[in-house]
C-alpha cells in the first residue's frame, strides 16, 4: 500500500502537483482498528490526528506512540502528546529502494524517500470565551498548523499547511427500543492553504473537506463514519468494551479499494496498549502502540497489579 503510494508521490514530484506526503497515510492505531474513523470522537492522544476541534473534550495529559514496518521496505512511526484544548505530535517516515519516475512516467533511478511531519493543534469552545454570548447547542472548534520536511532522493523540500475543525454533540435519542448516547458530528477542512516547496519545483497539499459521526448504541457498541467530500474514501468502525480493560475493534476504509481492520486495546491503571490489522491486497500491515493517560495514571494501582501478573 505505502510502495504504492510513494510511487505514485515520486511521479507527481517530477511534475510539480499535487504533494503526497505521510500526512496522507492513516494514523493512529487505536482509531485505526476500528476503519480509521475519528473526526467526531475525542480519543486521547490521537485525537490531533482527526479533529483539532475534538481537544476540548481531553480530559488530561495523554502520550502515544507507535511504530510500524511496511514490505521490509519502509518504518512508519509517530508520537502524540495532548492536554485539554492543545495537541501537539510528530509523524516519521523513512524507506529506500523505492523506484523513482520522470514526468513521463518513465522509471529512473532508485530513491530512498524521508518525511517528517509536525503538527501542532489548538481547540477551543466558543462558550468558553467571554465576549461571545451562550450558544443554543454544544460546539467546539479548532485548529490544525502541519509542517513537513522532505527528502526525496537527496532533493530536500519543506512547506506548511492548515486545516480547520467544528465538533459538535447532540443530547441522547432513540432509534426505535435502542437508545443512542455520546452523538456527535465532527467536521474537518483540510489543507486549506499552503504548499511544499523543493528548489525548483512547488507543490500544492490536497484540499479536503472530511465529515463525521459518532454514537454508542445501547450503551455497548459505539459506532463511527467518516466520508471524505474529496474522494479519499470512507471509514466506518465499531468499538465495543466487553470489560473495562479490553476494547474490541473491526472496522472498514474504502480508499481505492476495500481494506478490513481489526484491533485490541489493553488498559491497565492509565497505561493502554493498542494494536491494529489492516489489510490490503499487497499484504496487510501491523501497527502496535503505547499510551499513558496521566489523568487515569494510577502508579500504586498499577504496581500491584504488576505484582499479581509478574513471578
Amino acid at each position: 500500500m505505502l510502495v504504492v503510494l510513494l510511487a505514485a508521490g515520486f511521479s507527481l514530484a517530477a511534475g510539480g502537483q499535487t504533494a503526497v506526503s505521510v500526512f496522507d497515510i492513516e494514523p493512529g492505531v487505536a482509531r485505526l482498528g476500528a476503519g480509521g474513523a475519528g473526526i467526531s470522537i475525542a480519543a486521547g492522544a490521537e485525537t490531533i490526528y482527526y479533529n483539532p476541534a475534538s481537544l476540548t473534550e481531553v480530559p488530561g495529559i495523554s502520550f502515544s506512540s507507535f511504530f510500524a514496518s511496511y514490505m521490509g521496505v519502509a518504518s512508519y512511526s509517530a508520537f502524540s502528546l495532548t492536554l485539554r484544548n492543545f495537541g501537539v505530535a510528530a509523524l516519521l517516515f523513512n524507506a529506500g529502494g523505492i523506484q523513482g519516475y520522470d514526468a513521463g512516467g518513465t522509471p529512473t533511478e532508485t530513491l530512498s524517500y524521508r518525511n517528517t511531519g509536525f503538527i501542532l493543534g489548538a481547540g477551543i469552545s466558543p462558550s468558553d470565551l467571554p465576549f461571545i454570548p451562550d450558544l443554543p447547542f454544544d460546539v467546539t472548534v479548532g485548529m490544525r498548523i502541519k509542517g513537513l520536511s522532505s527528502n526525496v532522493g537527496g532533493t530536500r523540500g519543506s512547506g506548511f499547511t492548515v486545516d480547520l475543525g467544528v465538533r459538535t454533540r447532540i443530547p441522547n435519542i432513540t432509534l426505535g427500543p435502542v437508545p443512542i448516547s455520546d452523538v456527535a458530528f465532527g467536521l474537518t477542512a483540510i489543507n486549506l492553504f499552503g504548499a511544499l516547496s523543493y528548489e525548483t519545483e512547488r507543490e500544492n497539499f490536497g484540499m479536503d473537506l472530511a465529515l463525521g459521526a459518532s454514537g454508542q448504541f445501547a450503551n455497548l457498541v459505539s459506532a463511527a463514519i467518516d466520508m471524505s467530500l474529496g474522494g479519499h474514501g470512507i471509514h466506518f468502525g465499531l468499538e465495543y468494551w466487553p470489560v473495562s480493560t479490553l476494547a474490541l475493534r473491526l472496522g472498514l476504509i474504502s480508499k481505492g479499494g476495500i481494506s478490513v481492520t481489526a484491533g485490541v486495546g489493553v488498559a491497565v491503571q492509565g497505561i493502554m496498549i493498542d494494536y491494529a490489522y489492516v489489510s490490503h491486497t499487497l499484504g496487510g500491515t501491523h501497527r502496535v502502540s503505547l499510551t499513558v493517560d496521566f489523568s487515569a495514571l494510577d502508579v500504586s494501582a498499577l504496581s500491584r497489579s504488576l505484582r499479581r501478573i509478574l513471578p
